[in-house]
C-alpha cells in the first residue's frame, strides 16, 4: 500500500485525471439509469465535485497529499486552456450570423445578472456600495464576483457571498439547460451564441449545452467566454459608478 501510495503521490495529475474520469463516468451511468435523464450527468459530477471539496482546508481535496493533483487540475491554468480549446471548435461563419443578437444578448446579460445581483445583495442586508457591486458581479460569475471585489476592497466574507452566488448559477444552469432546451428552441449554433451570451456562466453554459446537443457547446462557451471578461470590465467600473450615484 505505501509504494502504491508514493507512486500515485508522484503522479497526482494523472491519478487526478482518473479520479474525475470514474466521477463522471459513474456520475453519467447514475444520470442514465437511475435518474432516467432527468439531471444531466455533468450536474451530477459538480455536486459530488462540491462535497469533496468539504474534505481537507484550504485546497480542499487537495490538501490531501493521494489527491495533490488536483490542486493543478482544478487550476486556473487547465481551466482556462479548457475555455479557449472549447471555443476552438466553433465555425466563424455560423458566430457572425449572430451578429447584433451575440452582442446585445452580452450587454443584457451582464446587465441584468448584475442589477438582480444587487437586488440579493440588499435582501441580505447590505447597503454599501462595494459590498452591492462584489455580489452583484458574483451574480454574473463566480470570477467576475472575486475580480470585482478584490479591485473595489471588499472583504473576504463579501468576497465568499459572490463566489457563492456564482456557483449556485452554475449549477441552475447546468440542471436547466437541458430541461428547457425545447421550450426556447435552443437547438443551433445561431440560439447557442446568444443563449451564452445572455447567461454568461461558462462552466453551467459548457455542461448544459454538452447535456444538450455537445455540438452546441463551442458557440455558447464563446460568447459566455466573452461575458466574463465584459463583466470583469463593467463590474468594478462603469456599474460601480452607476450604484454610487444612485445609491450614495
Amino acid at each position: 500500500m505505501e509504494i502504491i501510495e508514493k507512486l500515485l503521490s508522484k503522479n497526482g495529475l494523472v491519478f487526478a485525471f482518473l479520479v474525475v474520469g470514474v466521477i463522471m463516468l459513474t456520475s453519467y451511468w447514475v444520470s442514465k439509469n437511475i435518474l432516467r435523464n432527468k439531471i444531466p450527468g455533468v450536474a451530477i459530477a459538480i455536486i459530488v465535485a462540491l462535497i469533496l471539496a468539504l474534505f481537507g482546508n484550504k485546497k480542499g481535496i487537495a490538501d490531501i497529499s493521494l489527491f495533490s493533483g488536483m490542486a493543478l487540475l482544478g487550476g486556473s491554468m487547465l481551466r482556462d486552456f479548457s475555455v479557449v480549446s472549447t471555443a476552438m471548435g466553433a465555425d466563424l461563419d455560423k458566430i457572425k450570423q449572430a451578429g447584433l443578437a451575440g452582442t446585445v444578448s452580452l450587454l443584457v446579460g451582464v446587465s441584468f445578472s448584475f442589477f438582480l445581483g444587487v437586488v440579493l445583495a440588499v435582501s441580505l442586508g447590505y447597503t454599501d456600495v462595494v459590498s452591492l457591486a462584489t455580489i452583484g458581479a458574483g451574480a454574473c460569475t463566480y470570477i467576475v464576483g472575486p475580480v470585482t471585489g478584490s479591485a473595489l476592497g471588499a472583504s473576504s466574507e463579501v468576497i465568499a457571498i459572490s463566489i457563492a452566488t456564482g456557483v449556485v448559477k452554475v449549477i441552475v444552469t447546468t440542471i436547466g439547460t437541458p430541461i428547457i432546451a425545447k421550450s426556447i428552441k435552443l437547438d443551433n449554433p445561431h440560439s447557442a451564441v446568444v443563449f451564452g451570451g445572455l447567461l454568461g456562466t461558462t462552466s453551467g453554459v459548457a455542461a448544459g449545452l454538452a447535456a444538450t446537443d455537445p455540438k452546441l457547446v463551442p458557440y455558447g462557451a464563446l460568447t459566455a467566454t466573452f461575458y466574463t471578461g465584459l463583466g470583469c470590465l463593467l463590474c468594478p467600473s462603469v456599474f460601480y459608478f452607476i450604484l454610487n450615484i444612485f445609491i450614495a
